[in-house]
């Protein structure tokens, strides 16, 4: 009695351990990282000295080694053999959906001479194995392979907690499987993106500086109708030149091939040229731009271009939803280490629930443009972006009637 209670108090230690593994497993997400943990925190549980992955594809026709590890000085099955299902030892497995054990591989590759796969793993010094099925939502994903340096290893082995370790790693694998696939259908999403703007860009600025030139210096007098379709043209091509040029940044910042040129720049200097030239937009609606700028030199060191990218698009956003006739106040104010500039437009203003949305891809706020203005939904996630690839923070304050103020602080060094 006393032994079976001694048996079954470290029966139930292992339980909790191996739950409390699972359970800091389950909160990660890229599989290799997965694996890599689990391979260093099951050795307290259970005995091995080799841990393979591998994952059916082609419908089950094949089976891939997706991850291994060894203390074998030599990995023989590395990441990418693989192996045709049909015909081997491994779809009795498959189709039982019962473990195997192997407790003498080199007795059993003598009676099954061309199993390579048991060949590789008996030269590499493995010498019995735990072969366990992964089953997520009631189909079979692969395998999961224990091994040890030593026969019989398996011998009187708890095959249950084997078991329930390849439960939960089959629905955790799944799960790290599809957010790869998720990151990957984004990477080819953003080189589309980007392939397909470069190509559009070139005859669009084409057909937008031949309207220019027609609209400015027709030969002959244009009808008010040719007229009419000359600015349409010239419109439309100016809105999908934004929109194609914001694809570009958008794409370039998601795939980290946005590259930023970082050196030191007079700040005062930059915002008072940037609302200088936004003033001249400014005064087709009657609205006036007033900065206010402190005593104090404020160098920075940034990507100038890109930070007045981000002013640009936060004083005209102000300009597109502001009354004719308003106000915009751009302001900056100095710190130790940062320096901070808000951007305080006459609008409607928006209820602040609708504020986290509004730096969300073609995010659209109650608040709309004052002038007809367009946009591409765009504009506000690129300075996001920009602000934050600076190591700075942007957000925005607003309440019904009231406005809206958006803020964004930088480093003054961004390096």
């Amino acid at each position: 009695m006393n032994d079976l209670g001694h048996s079954l108090e470290k029966r139930f230690n292992e339980l909790q351990q191996l739950n409390k593994i699972i359970q800091k497993i389950n909160t990660g997400i890229l599989l290799d990282d997965i694996l890599t943990y689990a391979y260093e925190a099951f050795h307290p549980i259970i005995p091995y000295d080799r841990i393979g992955f591998s994952f059916l594809e082609d419908d089950g026709k094949v089976l891939r080694s997706r991850w291994a590890r060894t203390e074998a000085p030599v990995m023989k099955i590395n990441r990418g053999y693989s192996a045709r299902m049909e015909g081997s030892s491994l779809q009795k497995i498959v189709e039982t959906g019962q473990p195997r054990i192997l407790n003498d591989l080199e007795s059993y590759l003598k009676e099954h001479p061309a199993s390579e796969s048991t060949r590789l793993i008996v030269e590499e010094g493995m010498r019995s194995s735990l072969t366990c099925p992964l089953i997520a939502l009631n189909k079979p994903i692969g395998f999961m392979f224990f091994s040890s340096l030593r026969p019989d290893t398996y011998q009187n082995a708890h095959v249950e907690i084997f078991m329930e370790i390849a439960s939960h790693m089959s629905v955790i694998a799944e799960k790290s499987r599809l957010y790869e696939r998720l990151l990957q259908l984004n990477e080819l999403k953003n080189e589309f993106l980007g392939t397909a703007a470069h190509d559009l860009r070139s005859p669009l600025a084409l057909i937008l500086e031949s309207s220019r030139m027609l609209l400015e210096g027709v030969p002959v007098p244009a009808s008010e109708k040719q007229n009419q379709f000359l600015k349409l043209i010239r419109d439309s091509s100016k809105f999908m030149l934004m929109l194609v040029n914001d694809y570009l940044d958008i794409s370039a910042i998601e795939s980290g091939k946005l590259e930023l040129l970082f050196k030191p720049i007079d700040f005062k200097e930059l915002l008072e040229k940037n609302t200088r030239m936004n003033q001249s937009f400014a005064q087709k609606k009657n609205i006036e731009i007033t900065l206010k700028l402190p005593e104090e030199e404020c160098a920075l060191v940034v990507d100038g271009r890109r930070i007045e990218q981000v002013l640009n698009n936060l004083i005209s956003n102000a300009i597109k939803f502001s009354h004719p006739g308003g106000k915009i106040a751009v302001e900056l104010t100095g710190g130790e280490k940062e320096v901070t500039v808000s951007v305080r437009d006459s609008g409607q203003g928006i209820a602040k629930e609708e504020l986290d949305r509004l730096f969300l891809p073609f995010s659209r706020a109650s608040a709309r443009p004052t002038g007809g203005e367009e946009s591409t939904g765009l504009g506000l996630l690129i300075a996001k972006k920009l602000v934050e690839s600076h190591g700075g923070k942007i957000w925005a304050e607003s309440g019904p009637s009231q406005g809206l103020v958006f803020f964004f602080s930088l480093p003054k060094d961004s390096r």
